[in-house]
């Protein structure tokens, strides 16, 4: 694999780059171009399920979608050390019966010296929502600069 930067130790910018980067990418919404972010071996707690290596990522995040509709994803740097990152971030989507979702959750992140993460844990809640209620109404995929962030939107 060849590097993926920004690279450990991090800086505030280069986390928050890191943070962006990950978002960008979940907001695509196709499983295997997400996977090749994490190590072959890479190991998540995601809520109660534990997934392990890219396999299992893809097949992961192929099920999210399939369920998580017209999702879109904002994450915002909490904190950084070294090879470490920590973020929050919220979601919305709805489901198959057209019911809307707000999930919010945190998320550690541990990576290899090639930029590669090897480890994320992640602990969710959803909040049902009614769609009047939403507040990211960008066209789906990649997050507009100019979109308000999790701290702006007062989430």
């Amino acid at each position: 694999m060849s590097p993926r930067p920004p690279l450990p130790p991090f800086t505030q910018e280069t986390a928050v780059h890191k943070a962006r980067l990950a978002e960008d990418g979940w907001n695509t919404r196709e499983p295997e171009k997400v996977a090749l972010a994490y190590t072959v071996d890479s190991r998540w707690r995601n809520r109660a399920e534990f997934i392990n290596g890219r396999e299992q990522i893809v097949a992961f995040l192929t099920r999210k979608w399939h369920r998580e509709l017209d999702y879109r994803l904002i994450k915002e740097l909490w904190a950084f050390t070294g090879n470490r990152i920590a973020v929050r971030f919220a979601y919305e989507y709805h489901d198959d019966s057209g019911s809307w979702f707000r999930a919010y959750g945190n998320e550690n992140w541990e990576f290899d010296a090639e930029g590669l993460m090897y480890a994320r844990h992640a602990s969710i809640n959803d909040l049902p929502i009614k769609e009047a209620e939403r507040k990211f109404h960008w066209p789906i995929g990649r997050r507009p600069d100019d979109h308000a962030g999790l701290s702006d939107l007062g989430l």
